[in-house]
């Protein structure tokens, strides 16, 4: 495994320096779930002298909507880094968290427009018992913040039984998602229903749904979503 806190993705003033970083308890889990390996390196060793003179990996499209939109440049750390991991380890297959499903999205395309030979394989959301996403930030949360967190949640599984009961009208489902995260004390960010593959605006004719949404609670940023496949429309 590969562990590397990178300070490409983080914009001006995002919580580089307080990111979580639990060396001991990290080891700790990958020696009890058998990963005999963990490669740590610096900022050094991945892009030399001056990180900021480095070649940069830009994923067109993707990069620019929902995350990228509100975090400019960060996707592009992402690609960068992720490429200069692949191509460090050459591994068969690679895991990424599903929790971050644009993310996911814009690595698996440039892997394939890189042809680069490893086949990237999604990880399902680990969540609390309350449902909340699991995240290092979740340490940040006040108990009150830790207590109004799984609302986000909420608000995504109930917009999916709408969407399941045969209710189309995504561009209002998702005005009043953004509604109910701010009666819940949110600052939303963004929520919208999207086709699960391209993250275009859904249409009525679109079969696989991901709901897409960020929000700030206090000082932190949550993102999650929730994917969906629908039957279509009669006739289609």
């Amino acid at each position: 495994m590969s562990r590397f806190v990178n300070p490409l993705q983080f914009g001006p003033g995002e919580d580089f320096a307080e990111y979580p970083r639990a060396l001991e308890r990290d080891r700790e889990l990958l020696s009890s779930h058998g990963c005999p390996l963990l490669w740590r390196p610096s900022a050094r060793e991945m892009y030399g002298e001056n990180p900021e003179l480095a070649t940069r990996v830009h994923v067109p499209g993707l990069s620019g909507r929902y995350c990228g939109a509100s975090r400019p440049g960060h996707f592009d750390g992402v690609a960068t880094v992720v490429a200069r991991l692949l191509n460090f380890t050459r591994p068969h297959q690679a895991y990424f968290g599903l929790k971050d499903y644009q993310q996911f999205l814009l690595i698996r395309k440039m892997i394939e427009d890189l042809g680069m030979e490893v086949d990237a394989a999604g990880v399902e959301t680990v969540r609390e018992d309350d449902g909340l996403a699991m995240s290092s930030r979740n340490a940040f949360r006040s108990p009150e913040e830790r207590a109004a967190a799984p609302a986000l949640y909420r608000c995504l599984r109930e917009m999916a039984r709408r969407i399941v009961a045969g209710n189309r009208n995504y561009d209002r489902m998702a005005v009043g998602g953004i509604e109910a995260l701010a009666a819940a004390g949110f600052r939303p960010d963004y929520l919208d229903i999207c086709n699960a593959n391209t993250l275009g605006k859904a249409e009525d004719t679109d079969t696989e749904l991901v709901i897409l949404a960020a929000a700030r609670l206090g000082r932190t940023r949550l993102i999650d979503n929730l994917r969906l496949a629908i039957e279509p429309p009669p006739g289609a």
